[in-house]
This record gives C-alpha cells, structure tokens and sequence, in this order.
C-alpha cells in the first residue's frame, strides 16, 4: 500500500487525498475518483475512504522486485505478475484486492457468527442461572418445611410419652400413698394400745386387769400388719440417634452438573457433583 504520509491526491497533487483505490493502491481525490471511475478499465475499482485505512509499506517479491498484486489460490501466497509466468505457472490466481476483500467478508462473517453464539450462550447461561436459583431456593424450602415437619412430630411424640409417663406413675404412686396411709393407721392404733397397756399396768391387779389385758390381747391380734407392696422403678432406655439417621429422615438432594462424576459425598448434606468436562 501507498505511504500514509501524503494524504494527498497522487493524481492531482494538489487536493486532499480522501479516497484510496485498493486496485491501484493511491490516493484519490473527490474529483479524481470520479474520472478514474469513469475509465473503462477501472470502473470496477474499489475505494476505500483514507481516514480507515491502516497504512502500510508496500510488499515486493524478493525475487522480480515487482509489487505483489495477486495471490497464488494453489500455494496461498502473494505473489507478483512474473511469478504467474514463473514456478507459479499452471496455479490459480486471485486479485490480492478481491482476496483481501474475500477475507474480510469471511472474517466478518465469523465474528458474527460468534458474537451471535456468545449472545445465545449468555442468555442460556442467565436462564438457566435464574431457574437453578428458583431451584435452590424450593430445595431449601422443602428441606426446611421437612425438618419442621419432622420436629412437630417429635415434639407431639415426646408430649406424648411425658403424659403418659405421668399417667401411669400418679396410678403407682396412688398405690404407695395407700399403703403408707394404713402403716400409719396401724402405728398409731398400735401407740393407742401401748398407751393403754402402760395405763393398765398402773391399775390394781386383779379380776378386772385380767379381763382388760385380754380385752387388749384381742385388739392387738386384730391389728394387721399389711406386707410390703411391689415398688415400683422406671428409667428410660435413650436409643443412639446418629447425624445420618436424622439426614435419613429428612430425605436427600442430589446436584449434579452436564456430565457427573462423584467427586465427594457429605452425609450431613447430600450428594455433590463434578461435571467432567467443564470441571
């Protein structure tokens, strides 16, 4: 390509050069471009507007000094009009413009292609973020509402178990108290008939003591000693509850990824997942 340095009308030399024709490889004027448009052999030509063009030094063959104008299809290189006639012989040729112009339109056509497949994968990627949020969130829910589940029935179970603890206790207790209430009954009848003995023994000794020691004989015979009940224990038998039996109450998640492989297990959580391929 012509030097950047001019920017001015290689034709004309005297107006701004705006205007760079790829085929020729100068700079153009308005004006300029017009009449080289209107040539027969350069109406096909293709401009370029200067202020977007990266200018470069031009590029010879190392062999004929001639300016690489075409490009070998066959061997993929730049080549000059001598090589064409040259080891170049027989290959196919394309202007190095229209193949400059080819590249560029297939250039841009990738860039496209990928910024439209960068898009479409960003709006999956959010998608598909928001809904495993929404996930996360019920699987917390359902954890939680399973737990709360899970304590209102122990709860309910131990309310049960206390009351019925203090059913059956108040009925032995019952017993107990029974059983205490004739002792006592029977001790104090049997200090009433001590007293009496003691009272008697400070008496006269004759017929009447005799019939009253009897008298006492009987009532001391009629008081009952009850044998001792069956006392009543209890204690309680506590069952071993682990983490794990509790997480098996609960139930269990599973969070895997496009591919799983197991990377890990945590009881106390669930079950975590490593995808093989995005790692």
């Amino acid at each position: 390509m012509a030097q950047a340095a001019s920017k001015t009308c290689e034709i004309c030399m005297s107006a701004p050069g705006s205007q760079y024709c790829l085929d020729c490889e100068q700079y153009y004027c308005e004006n300029c471009k017009l009449l080289h448009k209107r040539q027969k052999s350069s109406t096909y030509h293709q401009f370029q507007h200067a202020s977007g063009l990266i200018p470069e030094g031009k590029s010879r063959c190392g062999q004929h000094k001639e300016e690489f104008t075409l490009m070998c299809n066959t061997c993929n290189v730049p080549v000059c009009t001598s090589c064409v006639a040259g080891k170049h012989n027989g290959h196919k040729f394309s202007k190095m413009v229209d193949a400059i112009a080819q590249l560029r339109g297939e250039n841009e056509t990738l860039i496209h292609d990928k910024t439209n497949e960068a898009n479409q994968n960003i709006s999956k990627i959010e998608d598909n973020l928001k809904s495993f949020e929404n996930d996360v969130e019920s699987v917390i829910k359902a954890i939680t509402d399973q737990g709360n589940m899970i304590k209102s029935m122990v709860d309910k179970s131990v309310a049960q178990m206390i009351a019925l603890v203090k059913e059956q206790s108040k009925k032995e207790k019952d017993k107990l108290t029974k059983s205490l209430s004739a002792a006592k009954s029977t001790l104090v009848a049997g200090q009433n008939l001590d007293k009496r003995r003691r009272d008697l023994d400070k008496t006269r000794p004759d017929e009447n003591m005799v019939q009253q020691m009897k008298k006492m004989k009987e009532d001391i015979n009629k008081l009952r000693i009850d044998s001792l009940p069956q006392f009543p224990k209890i204690s309680f038998q506590s069952k071993a509850v682990t983490e794990d039996d509790i997480i098996h109450l609960i139930g269990s998640y599973t969070l895997s990824g496009c591919s799983p492989v197991k990377e890990k297990e945590y009881q106390q959580h669930g079950k975590l997942f490593r995808c093989s391929y995005c790692g």
